[in-house]
């Protein structure tokens, strides 16, 4: 499996990598900081090959830095804790493979809700998608999350919300957001983005019994 180390901009202008991301079967992209991969690659024609192949069906995972900088509004940075405050989230322009959905990961380790949140009550048409350590979310062609795992993966829904304070906010002021749904949801667990429903890991036993035994 090729590794393709894009360290400055000029590498995503190299021939032979850009000829191997248009051949690829699938990238995975690595953890680090998210703002670099941005800075590095957006805007160059490796950036605009992994775009389009992935809106050609080429699947895209990417872990830590590499989940987050999926979401066309990524969070770039922020604070820890549970409750949203003005000026938690840093957001920048990610590389737009999920456009409705703001990604964050290490997310119950590192107690991100909180800014997840925030970046959420700037614009509520978004969707949030908080991922734990050691757990993927898998998102399928026809929009369907499936999680695997040993933790969970949060879906926070602002699609209902009735109201957000952030357009009044001071910085530091804590947010108020009304009409959150939340979905904490464990291995075997989905969720659809078309119908915004989750569903749960079903489990059914079958019992027979034979009278004429």
């Amino acid at each position: 499996m090729p590794a393709l180390n894009f360290q400055r901009r000029s590498d995503c202008d190299d021939r032979d990598w850009v000829s191997q991301l248009e051949d690829a079967d699938g990238v995975f992209i690595t953890g680090g900081n998210q703002l670099r991969l941005t800075t590095i690659m957006g805007g160059t024609p490796a950036g605009r090959v992994l775009h389009d192949r992935f809106y050609a069906g080429m699947p895209v995972a990417g872990t830590s830095a590499g989940a987050a900088v999926m979401s066309a509004h990524m969070i770039a940075g922020g604070e820890e804790g549970q409750t949203p405050r003005a000026g938690m989230v840093t957001l920048a322009p990610g590389f737009g493979l999920t456009r409705d959905i703001v990604i964050d990961q290490h997310f119950r380790q590192r107690d991100r809700l909180g800014r997840l949140l925030t970046a959420l009550s700037y614009n509520p048409a978004l969707l949030g998608l908080g991922v734990d350590e050691d757990t993927a979310a898998f998102i399928s062609p026809d929009d369907v999350i499936d999680v695997m795992g040993t933790s969970a993966v949060t879906i926070v829904d602002t699609s209902d919300v009735e109201f957000s304070s952030m357009h009044a906010a001071e910085p530091q002021d804590t947010i108020t957001l009304i009409g959150i749904r939340m979905h904490q949801l464990a291995e075997g667990a989905g969720y659809n983005l078309r119908t915004r429903k989750a569903h749960g890991k079903n489990v059914v036993t079958l019992q027979h019994t034979n009278p004429a035994a």
